[in-house]
């Protein structure tokens, strides 16, 4: 499938998929729907302890970057684990502008190392945080009562609905912790009736920009 780099409303770049017009990230902002999502309403539950991260739809690594750059804000340790079945080619990375935007260029040397590190190989990207990659579909995922937090990232359920279902919402509940959070930009009916059914604690949150609602489960 066709796919185009495009600026969103915040100035971040992200990938456009042409034949199904989804984007990798909010066409509204990139990097404000991460951080709204991901670090305002997942890794800011947590402070002064180690926790292990899991994302679903490692993408751009843009989520990975950010929680990168935040987690010593909150004296954290983070091992992160991202799980990605079609990898973003080395070409569409390159033309990514998340350094510049987020004023980071600094850390240049962190976010290629992402990148460049081998899958299925955890890596220590900074003190106190490491990476795995995992390239793999989701529903291969067997991890048991494992993780803090999941970022749960995929396309939207309008063109890949298989994603978003009871078995896979089963697979991301027996991998957390109890007392851990999923969060995640979707906000349907039929996504929060599936984490329901699996037994997840759903609330719905404020949405960032261009979507009214969020979704935030938790493990109880």
């Amino acid at each position: 499938m066709k796919r185009e780099i495009i600026i969103t409303g915040d100035g971040s770049k992200t990938i456009q998929i042409m034949d199904w017009q989804e984007q990798y990230h909010s066409k509204h902002g990139a990097i404000q729907e991460a951080y709204h999502v991901f670090i305002k309403s997942g890794l800011d539950l947590f402070k002064d302890k180690e926790i292990q991260i899991l994302e679903i739809g490692f993408g751009t690594g843009l989520n990975a970057f950010i929680t990168l750059i935040e987690f010593e804000k909150r004296n954290l340790q983070i091992k992160y684990t991202g799980v990605e079945a079609y990898p973003v080619s080395n070409e569409e990375l390159e033309q990514l502008n998340y350094l510049e935007e987020l004023e980071s260029l600094s850390r240049k040397d962190d976010f290629d190392l992402m990148h460049s590190s081998p899958w299925g190989q955890e890596i220590e990207i900074a003190k106190n945080f490491s990476l795995n990659k995992q390239q793999k579909f989701f529903k291969e995922i067997d991890a048991l009562n494992t993780y803090d937090l999941i970022y749960f990232d995929a396309f939207g359920a309008r063109v890949q609905p298989e994603l978003w279902t009871v078995e896979i919402f089963q697979i991301m509940f027996n991998a957390m912790k109890s007392g851990g959070y999923l969060v995640t930009y979707a906000a349907k009916g039929s996504v929060r009736r599936a984490m329901l059914e699996v037994g997840f604690l759903v609330e719905r949150l404020p949405g960032p920009p261009g979507k009214r609602e969020m979704l935030r489960a938790k493990k109880q």
